[in-house]
């Protein structure tokens, strides 16, 4: 089947992104994917920025947490019937825009109805030891809880099929959610795979102290969830 990109949304979580939110936009709006930003409280100026561009917009007053804002924009995203995939995406510009297509190929095609990117498919990514080794612990500690034998639990890039995005309602506002997800999927038994995507880790975000942090909400998730 003909990957038609008016039939997919790109649902994304927005907090305080002002130095990506741009170039990011801009490279979304050269394709022709529906785009969903969910401003979720910034105070830098991301709201501005979001009004610039041809996207579907909606903000919170106040932070409510990644989750939360993504469950907000699929929730928008899915009143339109026309709609037939729907994906999230980080803000900060981590994810690319070229590995959407094999993200969404394996749901356009009918083999399943979910799919998780995975950075440890391919050798694209380049991590640090502290976050390899934490993202291969809430791996093992997922397949442990879930049974799912997942290479990447906690990849914010993601594609739900119209069939099962009403399964997918996210209830845990923070960080947690992606651990959520997978729950959601092993629950409901969904069909599911992994499709191998880059990310990137831009030196400015190390300077901000984000790499630690990610490792540290990372193994909140894991064991206080």
């Amino acid at each position: 089947m003909v990957l038609n990109p008016k039939e997919c949304c790109v649902v994304i979580a927005a907090y305080n992104e002002s130095e990506n939110i741009v170039k990011f936009l801009k490279e979304l709006n050269s394709t022709d994917f529906n785009v969903v930003v969910v401003d979720d409280g910034s105070t830098d100026g991301t709201s501005d920025l979001i009004e610039k561009f041809d996207v579907y917009k909606i903000k919170h007053d106040l932070n409510c947490g990644q989750g939360a804002a993504l469950q907000t924009g699929l929730e928008f995203a899915r009143k339109n019937k026309d709609i037939k995939v729907f994906i999230t995406m980080d803000a900060d510009g981590q994810h690319q825009i070229k590995d959407l297509e094999n993200l969404i190929k394996p749901i356009i095609n009918g083999e399943v109805d979910v799919v998780f990117g995975s950075r440890f498919l391919d050798k694209r990514t380049k991590l640090s030891l502290i976050r390899k080794i934490v993202l291969k612990a809430a791996v093992v500690f997922s397949k442990l809880s879930t049974g799912l034998p997942l290479t990447d639990t906690h990849n914010g890039l993601r594609a739900f099929s119209r069939n099962v995005i009403f399964e997918i309602n996210i209830k845990r506002d923070g960080m947690t959610h992606a651990s959520e997800i997978v729950e959601i999927v092993a629950e409901k038994n969904l069909k599911f795979k992994e499709a191998a995507v880059e990310i990137l880790y831009p030196k400015f975000k190390f300077k901000k102290g984000q790499s630690l942090w990610n490792s540290v909400n990372i193994l909140s998730d894991l064991f206080f969830k």
